[in-house]
């Protein structure tokens, strides 16, 4: 047998394999769509390798180590999606979790470790709620328009956070309140460059749109001194050892964090509900009744990442809305998802280059996924009073706290007060009465600080 015929039988046993494990031909896919989609779900997350480690750094966490960090849950949970649950999903650290970890528990003093305690506590809850199938009894517990609101409460958080990053906005010291910044600064100046270019290509539906803005503002920081170039671009991964194990899970046993827990838990679980079923439409992959078969795949494998997660230092891993990009370039299997995680796993040898892009560059990330985020407000019943004022007492509660975890509580506890007061006091479930117990708490504890 010549060398040529061993070469196209070991490439057909290679497809053969590929054609079995991923089923391919059942979801009437190709390897070479698969691979495709996978790489283009790669460049339309990979933002967050540069996203989230600076949000982490902000409380204090290490941001070579939180790199690495970041890249291996991304690697690990990503694959477990694709030989677990079979599906073209990404897993990794959501902007929410980590903007909880780095901004807000940070700012009520609250130590990187205890925050990485509370949000592995959730996904060992999230991981237990889903062995045991309790998801419909927390579905049930929290009303339909805060679930809605959520979104548009971290949102804005988010969105200010970028604005802030980007020097457009500034905190006022003689009257307390938020003033615009100087838009001639050389940072907000990059930052209104990636912003305008990630609209552009955001429109022109450039896959990777978000990445490529991130690039091209901090290519041109270079000459504005923004940007600073590291002393060599390839490099091995930085250490894990000042994030690994230092999770503190004894510390984070408090019931005045019970409010951050069920932050924690709720971003964590209703958006891999949402995830997986809007991901799940575009690859063609629900029922008639628009349910996803063996749905509790992907809610195991989002649980196990959210719960091991924070032993390297990251917190609230989970699937990504991002993974609509590949299901809308034709990922249907387990393959997009191996293919990205590759991508993920090659990106170890450029953490020199992910540190060097700075915070201008990024901000505009945080802004269009911030104001994005006010999509879901459109699915409220504003019209209802009763659901309507709760929501955006919620997202008032947040911006003017600047702390997402105290807009939760107040959403929450002007929801039961607003429905008691309106005669409907039998809307409220009874598990909202008893989880209104630990959020007064908060509210009369924790929030004067």
């Amino acid at each position: 047998m010549t060398d040529s015929s061993i070469k196209n039988v070991a490439t057909a046993s290679d497809e053969s394999w590929l054609q079995r494990r991923f089923q391919l031909r059942q979801r009437g896919t190709r390897v070479k769509t698969e691979c495709l989609a996978g790489i283009t779900g790669f460049l339309a997350a990979a933002y967050l390798l540069v996203v989230i480690p600076g949000l982490l750094a902000t409380g204090g966490i290490d941001k070579g180590a939180a790199t690495t960090g970041v890249i291996l849950v991304f690697v690990l949970g990503t694959l477990l999606m694709a030989f677990y649950a079979n599906l073209p999903f990404m897993v990794g650290p959501g902007i929410g979790g980590s903007v909880l970890v780095g901004i807000t528990l940070a700012g009520d003093g609250i130590s990187w470790p205890v925050a990485l305690g509370i949000a592995c506590w959730s996904g060992i809850l999230f991981f237990v709620m889903t062995v045991f199938g309790l998801r419909e009894v927390v579905t049930r517990s929290v009303p339909q328009s805060i679930k809605l609101g959520l979104t548009a409460s971290i949102g804005i958080f988010i969105a200010l956070l970028g604005f802030r990053n980007a020097g457009l906005v500034l905190a006022n010291a003689k009257n307390s309140a938020l003033a615009l910044g100087d838009f001639t600064s050389p940072g907000a100046l990059i930052a209104l460059l990636g912003l305008l270019a990630a609209v552009g290509l955001e429109a022109r539906k450039v896959p990777g749109a978000i990445l490529w803005a991130i690039l091209l503002s901090t290519l041109v920081g270079i000459p504005f001194g923004v940007t600073h170039l590291p002393p060599q671009w390839l490099s091995m991964p930085h250490s894990l050892a000042p994030l690994l194990g230092k999770v503190d899970l004894i510390g984070a046993i408090n019931i005045a964090f019970l409010p951050f827990l069920f932050i924690f838990f709720a971003s964590e679980f209703f958006s891999t509900m949402g995830t997986t079923l809007a991901v799940g439409g575009e690859a063609g992959l629900l029922d008639e009744q628009g349910n996803m078969p063996h749905i509790n795949r992907p809610f195991m494998v989002d649980s196990i990442a959210a719960a091991l997660g924070p032993l390297v230092g990251i917190p609230a891993a989970t699937a990504l809305i991002e993974s609509s990009a590949a299901a809308e370039a034709g990922g249907k299997t387990g393959l997009t998802a191996l293919t990205a995680a590759v991508m993920f796993l090659l990106t170890l040898l450029f953490t020199p280059i992910a540190l060097m892009i700075p915070k201008e560059a990024t901000a505009p990330a945080l802004i269009l996924i911030g104001l994005n985020m006010f999509s879901g407000l459109r699915k409220v019943d504003l019209a209802n009073f009763t659901d309507g004022l709760p929501v955006l007492m919620m997202v008032m509660i947040t911006l003017i706290s600047n702390s997402f975890g105290t807009g939760i509580a107040g959403g929450l506890l002007f929801y039961i007060i607003i429905k008691v007061v309106a005669g409907k006091a039998r809307e409220v479930p009874l598990g909202l009465y008893i989880l209104a117990i630990p959020l007064a708490y908060y509210f009369t504890t924790l929030v004067h600080h």
